[in-house]
Parts: structure tokens; C-alpha cells; sequence
């Protein structure tokens, strides 16, 4: 029987056809074991294992488009070629078959991939202007020939996503990335339509989201994953107000976005003066979509920290569950506490949150 302090979270959730049967969604977490980018059957019990233990959604790690320089590291999953689709296709299956639904997260990082390394080492880095953070130069700029190439292979991907029967797909546009450094005036420096005004930073996004949509038709969910933080620089924002951020959100929306994952290290923490309202609140009170609320569910110290050997102890559901249940968001992402524990959406729906363990950053790359 579920916890009635939960069962609000409890509740399905529909967009277009698709309906999931609760509010909670594993956040995509990279991790690095799929040697030359072919996930392995580990993989495929890692998902499965989460789906028949109640997640609603699955966000897969960062998986790459087909460019040769949209990785650094060749044991991330690709999501293009016979081999690594293949197996892609036996966790979709899996997924389904334990009552689960999955969307693969679309991924190029643009500079953040170091000169020499990943499956093409010889080949140079791209983004908007080459920059890895502002004033400091890594990579080439794009060519319109890059941005076209790029663009057009997340519209393949997007395609072998819809033809293997994932139930949508997700961007990522978030964290110092290539899509956010398109956003972001510390990389995109550009003086062409891809650059400039804010405006003009969200056109490759939104190029992108066509291309995407074109590929999958209007029925297939579309997310977007976006931050104001980079991994660069944790006090990075792309708008300083509500009026900039619906100012950013509003082409993103029109491009064809359905969701938006609503990035945040700490989900608590309200996102401008004069209102408590998270960055998740915000977007979905100026864009009226869907809104998927991530950073620390469950959990004291934020995910970074756990790449410093912090660990972290656990942290009550309260203000998620009011701050739901006014309307803030409609999804819930959980990324360490659902890692650490394949069942723990499980253990909180049925009141055994005493079960749960704290999260041990020890043990973050053994974890499976």
C-alpha cells in the first residue's frame, strides 16, 4: 500500500500517448562502462533493475550523437551504429518487459572534450567559439558546415530512437555543454545568427529541436535538459530574472519542446529574489509545459561533491512533496539516491525510507 505522505507523487502522469505511472524519473548519470561505446548486457540489467523497482521514467546516461569529436571518453554509449543501437534495443526491451518506459539522453560536449582525447583523438574540439569558459580557448569554431553536420546527427539519432521504441527522447542542453554553449555568452561569442543576443544563443537549440522533431513526428515526447550552472562555473546564469528566462524558454518552447528538465544542484533553493520558487517553478509557470524538477532529491549535499569523495546523508521529502502539490513541477528526477539504491522509489512509496542508505561517494563507480 502506498504512504499516503507520498502518494500525491504516486499519481500517473500523461504527455500526449505516453502515460507513466508516477511522478518519479531516474536522472540521466554518466557512467562511463560501456567499453567502445557499445553498452554491454550490464547495462541492460542496470536499467532493468530500476524499472522493476517502480521508477516511472528512465533518463539514460549521456549517450553521443555520431560526430567525431562529440565525446571525450570511448566508454560512453554511443547512440548511432549497428552494435551499440543493438543493445540499446535490448534495454528498451527490458525496460518494457519490467513495466518501465525510457528515454536516451542526446549528447555532444562540445569543448569540454580535451585536445587528444576520445574515440578520434586526432581531431580537433568544436563549440560555438571555441571557448571552454570565457577567455579560455580549447577548440575551433564552428563552421555553418560543423553546426549543419551536428544538427543533422541529432536528428539520425533522434530517428533510431523513435525506429528501436524508446518512449521520447531528451536533449541535453545543460551544465557547459555543446547545445549550452550555445546558450551561454562566457563561450558563445559569435557575431553570425548563431551568436549575439540571447536570442540568437538559443537558435542552435531550436534548430536542433526542429531537426528532431522533423525526424520523430509530433507525437513523440521531446525533452530538454538546461541549467543556469556550468561545470565550469557554478555561478553561471542565462537569465538573472523571470522576464530573461521566458525570454530564453520561449523559442525553445515554440521550437517543438515538450518538457523541460529544470537542472539545479539543490532543488530547495528558490532561483530569484522575492519568490521561493526553484528554477522548475519558473519554468513551468512561464512556459505552462510539463517541468522536471532535479538537485539532491532525497539527499544533503549536492552531486558534484560526490566527485570529491563527499558523501551524503539523507534528506526528508517535505518541501518536494508541498512544493509539488502546489503545482511547481509535475515530474521528479533522482539521480545518486536511485543509484545508490535500485529500489529506493520502492522503499518511498511504500513508507520504508528507514531502509534507504546515505549515499557513499566511495562506492560511485562500482555502483551498478
Amino acid at each position: 500500500m502506498t504512504d499516503p505522505a507520498v502518494a500525491s507523487l504516486f499519481t500517473p502522469f500523461r504527455i500526449g500517448a505516453l502515460e507513466i505511472s508516477n511522478r518519479f524519473v531516474m536522472a540521466p548519470m554518466t557512467r562511463g562502462m560501456s567499453p567502445a561505446g557499445e553498452p554491454t548486457d550490464d547495462v541492460v540489467a542496470y536499467y532493468r533493475r530500476r524499472a522493476e523497482h517502480g521508477v516511472g521514467l528512465i533518463l539514460t546516461e549521456g549517450t553521443t550523437v555520431d560526430h567525431p569529436v562529440a565525446t571525450a571518453d570511448p566508454n560512453v554509449p554511443r547512440f548511432h551504429g549497428d552494435v551499440p543501437l543493438a543493445a540499446w534495443k535490448r534495454v528498451v526491451e527490458t525496460v518494457h518487459q519490467a513495466g518501465g518506459h525510457i528515454f536516451p539522453q542526446l549528447w555532444h560536449v562540445g569543448t569540454a572534450r580535451r585536445p587528444g582525447t576520445g574515440p578520434y583523438p586526432d581531431e580537433q574540439s568544436v563549440g560555438p567559439s571555441g571557448l571552454i569558459s570565457p577567455g579560455k580557448k580549447r577548440a575551433r569554431e564552428m563552421s555553418e558546415h560543423d553546426i549543419t553536420e551536428v544538427i543533422e546527427a541529432y536528428a539520425s539519432s533522434a530517428s533510431a530512437a523513435r525506429e528501436l521504441g524508446f518512449d521520447g527522447l531528451e536533449l541535453h542542453g545543460a551544465h557547459g555543454y555543446l547545445i549550452d554553449q550555445f546558450f551561454w555568452s562566457g563561450t558563445n561569442v559569435r557575431e553570425d545568427s548563431w551568436g549575439g543576443s540571447p536570442l540568437s544563443r538559443t537558435r542552435f537549440a531550436s534548430e536542433i529541436v526542429r531537426a528532431v522533431r522533423r525526424a520523430v513526428g509530433p507525437d513523440f515526447p521531446l525533452c530538454l535538459r538546461f541549467s543556469q550552472w556550468k561545470l565550469q562555473d557554478f555561478n553561471a546564469r542565462l537569465a538573472q530574472s523571470p522576464a530573461e528566462l521566458e525570454a530564453f524558454l520561449a523559442p525553445l518552447a515554440d521550437a517543438g519542446v515538450d518538457i523541460f528538465h529544470a537542472s539545479t544542484r539543490r532543488f530547495w533553493l528558490p532561483e530569484f529574489d522575492d519568490s521561493d520558487l526553484n528554477l522548475a517553478g519558473w519554468t513551468k509557470k512561464l512556459t505552462g509545459k510539463p517541468v522536471i524538477t532535479v538537485g539532491s532529491v532525497g539527499l544533503d549535499q549536492e552531486f558534484v561533491s560526490a566527485f570529491a569523495g563527499v558523501n551524503a546523508q539523507l534528506r526528508g521529502l517535505d518541501d518536494l512533496i508541498s512544493r509539488f502539490e502546489r503545482g511547481d513541477f509535475d515530474l521528479v528526477a533522482v539521480g545518486r539516491a536511485l543509484l545508490q539504491d535500485p529500489a529506493w522509489v520502492e522503499k518511498v512509496r511504500d513508507g520504508r525510507r528507514d531502509e534507504i542508505m546515505p549515499f557513499d561517494a566511495g562506492s560511485l563507480k562500482t555502483l551498478y
